[in-house]
């Protein structure tokens, strides 16, 4: 039976490798929490997504498995993925009393055949009657209001949990792209593989992610930041705590920083000279949770010598581009990469 029952509403997804968003159609964003799931390996029952399952990651007892179901912008574990979709679509649909919507969700721009399959199949099978894929700088495009149906160069730096997606838009299609697995999730590896080999000491992910989102900075900062990080130590086996500036965060995230940059720069050699033109007019646009660390704009400015711009809501921009995609379907149907309808 479908979890959907009553009138049909359209539901925009981006699904995240560190965070879902939902937008409802005439309701705005309406869920917004980690792409965590905690299950019960004996009963195979969530016990919790979200914020609740996050505090769960590294704390859990061996029945208890909290996974992030998404790995590099992509379904790593279909199973958990379908539950705490499942999970989640149930929870819009009993608030809002709505019926099986069409979705659209955001995937990123490398995304394989059987990559977009296993999407639409967990969304399906969570209840949809149609499913939309949109590739993620897309979305992210139109959702950060860039003109993305004009015949002019546009530029888009999506910088998420688990990809970097580089795209050059113009008339409603994507001219050039570029995806890396290299984002926000792997600053924090960074960032754990630092604090463990300089400091001594163990650290997990939530704590790296926690550290970056205060202190971390892709240029040096004007006031040198410090936080406390509290952790193992690696020698007495025993709790410590320890002080972490924000030049040494720099220091752990520089070279992801710097491969996420050299993208950029090698999807502007890519570009037509005609559309180059236009983007040297109207800057680069950043978006995604990784614009928001301290300084990367500059960094990016300095290494490209153009103007750089931090998109409004960065983290809300994907979502945002679908719910506007559901919202004039028929003008954007172009710009989705396909669609199944629930058989």
């Amino acid at each position: 039976m479908s979890i959907f029952g009553l009138g049909d509403k359209d539901i925009g997804i981006d699904l995240g490798t560190a965070n879902v968003l939902v937008t409802l159609k005439g309701k705005g964003i309406v869920l917004n929490e980690p792409s965590v799931v905690a299950i019960d390996r004996k009963a195979h029952k969530i016990l919790a997504t979200g914020h609740e399952a996050k505090e769960m990651l590294g704390r859990t007892p061996e029945q208890i498995k909290a996974v992030r179901p998404m790995q590099d912008g992509v379904i790593a574990d279909f199973t958990a993925t379908q539950l705490m979709l499942k999970n989640i679509i149930y929870k819009i649909c009993q608030r809002y009393r709505i019926g099986k919507p069409r979705v659209v969700v955001g995937v990123p721009s490398g995304i394989t055949e059987v990559e977009e399959r296993a999407v639409e199949e967990a969304i399906l099978q969570a209840g949809a009657k149609e499913v939309y894929l949109i590739e993620e700088p897309m979305a992210a495009a139109i959702g950060a209001g860039l003109e993305i149906a004009e015949p002019s160069g546009s530029i888009i730096v999506d910088i998420g949990g688990g990809t970097t997606e580089v795209a050059v838009i113009s008339l409603g299609g994507i001219v050039v792209s570029n995806s890396i697995r290299i984002a926000g999730d792997e600053l924090d590896e960074n960032i754990i593989n630092y604090v463990k080999r300089e400091m001594n000491l163990a650290i997990g992910d939530t704590t790296a992610e926690q550290i970056k989102k205060e202190i971390g900075c892709a240029m040096p900062l004007v006031t040198e930041l410090t936080m406390d990080v509290s952790g193992r130590d690696l020698t007495t086996g025993l709790p410590q705590t320890l002080k972490i500036t924000s030049t040494q965060v720099e220091e752990a995230i520089h070279e992801s920083v710097e491969k996420i940059v050299d993208t950029i720069r090698q999807t502007l050699e890519r570009t037509p000279p005609e559309l180059s033109s236009d983007i040297m007019e109207k800057g680069i646009v950043l978006a995604g949770g990784g614009a928001l660390i301290k300084n990367i704009d500059k960094l990016v400015a300095e290494k490209t010598e153009m103007p750089v711009y931090i998109a409004t809501d960065p983290l809300e921009c994907v979502v945002k581009g679908t719910g506007k995609t559901l919202e004039d379907l028929e003008r954007l149907k172009t710009v989705l990469i396909n669609s199944r309808k629930r058989k």
